[in-house]
């Protein structure tokens, strides 16, 4: 390959050592035949699919365990009384359970299923938010979040009246602790940040930045859905009051998100939306609602896809932690190794605490042209602002490409993306 490299030049990661990285990566290489879509070619040309910070594939066992839910056991949860509703109920159930024993909370009872992570914080925002939050209280966000970790608390600022602050990171892209830290004070009732930033791949110290905030009096959501399929999470450990995420980043399906919060908080939140199973009683004069987790669960909800985040969790969790953490460490330091290397091209987010997200401009070339030549050579990324308009807007770029790793990369495929953007520079440039 023209940009062979070791994995030396990027920081290596703590704890793993360059030669055990190399190991882990060629051992890795077998998982790919774990995802069919992976053989697939595009303008002549096998798949080099780098976009799973936007949505990851799925593992065959993902596929199977949703279709033979379809096939054998499917029904509606938790009203039937027929053999299909109760297996159906039981493999619900047990999938909340799953994601609880995932994030070690204490009961499957702090595990609300939504649609997805931006449904996650809606609900937060409309119930806790709107019992809680009175004008003049503040909320502080981080410069990096995700419009959907931002607009919600906008709408609920129109609502109610609330401030928002913005925390800043530094010029690499890094949470800057002391400078959040200063913005703490008596008003603040909330601070809502990502794990690790969508757009760049900053990991913020979210330990303590949930520790500096409990010690004001301020609850913490963590959006997770750029941590949780490369990292454990721990939220007792962390000590956060919210954690979301969602599934189809964490090689599950789409429709299908979590909301983790402290059993007492959910207690005291009313619901967000009215309809079937949130009830415990219902007359024209009053309703009584059910206790949680099924008062936030209207509706029927999305069963397959909770027993398809089940299945994915099983499918990471047995290939263990050790091994995804060093093969995606070890794609991302021989990533920017290699792109750094071409004239022309800036990595935006550099920071020392950070994760398998390559963010980059290329001089002169908007980030859609790029993204449209490097699919005909077969190359997935993303090109925009990724949902992050302020995090672009910090950097002062419009857009940027974005490649994200996942745990079926190879040093190939970064290889071919070195190559490919090479060949960008030298049609547009």
């Amino acid at each position: 390959m023209l940009f062979q490299a070791r994995l030396g030049p990027y920081r290596q990661p703590k704890g793993i050592p360059v030669a055990k990285a190399e190991k882990t990566v060629r051992d890795m290489r077998s998982l790919r035949g774990d995802f069919p879509i992976l053989e697939t070619q595009v303008a002549g040309n096998p798949l080099v699919y780098l976009d799973s910070a936007a949505s990851a594939q799925k593992p065959e066992t993902v596929v199977t365990a949703m279709t033979r839910f379809i096939h054998s056991d499917y029904a509606n949860v938790h009203r039937g009384i027929h053999a299909l509703g109760e297996r159906a109920t039981e493999a619900y159930e047990q999938a909340r359970s799953r994601v609880a024993r995932f994030l070690n909370a204490r009961s499957a009872g702090e595990i609300v299923f939504t649609s997805g992570a931006t449904a996650a914080i809606n609900l937060v925002a409309g119930s806790w938010g709107e019992a809680n939050l009175k004008a003049g209280d503040q909320i502080i966000l981080s410069v990096l979040e995700h419009h959907s970790n931002i607009v919600p608390w906008q709408l609920l600022r129109e609502h109610r009246g609330i401030e928002i602050v913005v925390a800043p990171v530094d010029d690499e892209g890094g949470f800057d602790l002391a400078a959040f830290a200063g913005l703490l004070r008596p008003r603040c009732k909330l601070v809502a940040v990502a794990h690790i930033s969508n757009a760049i791949g900053t990991v913020l110290p979210v330990r303590e930045i949930t520790r500096l905030a409990h010690d004001t009096g301020a609850k913490v959501l963590i959006d997770g859905s750029q941590a949780v399929a490369h990292r454990p999470v721990d939220v007792r450990d962390l000590d956060c009051d919210f954690y979301v995420f969602t599934g189809h980043k964490l090689y599950g399906p789409t429709g299908i998100g979590v909301l983790y919060a402290k059993a007492d908080i959910l207690a005291a939140m009313p619901p967000w939306q009215g309809g079937g199973e949130m009830i415990r009683t219902v007359t024209f004069a009053r309703t009584e609602f059910a206790d949680p987790p099924a008062r936030f669960e209207a509706g029927t909800p999305n069963i397959i896809g909770a027993v398809g985040l089940a299945a994915a969790i099983d499918y990471i969790e047995g290939i263990g932690w050790p091994s995804i953490q060093a093969h995606e460490q070890a794609l991302l330091a021989h990533g920017t190794a290699v792109l750094s290397r071409l004239n022309g091209l800036r990595l935006i987010g550099t920071a020392r605490e950070k994760s398998g997200i390559l963010s980059f401009t290329l001089e002169g070339i908007h980030p859609h042209d790029a993204a449209t030549l490097l699919d005909r050579r077969g190359i997935a990324v993303r090109a925009g602002h990724h949902c992050a308009q302020p995090a672009m807007d910090r950097f002062g770029v419009a857009g940027t490409l974005r490649a994200s790793i996942a745990l079926y990369n190879t040093i190939e495929e970064l290889d071919r993306l070195a190559e490919g953007v090479a060949e960008v520079l030298r049609q547009l440039s």
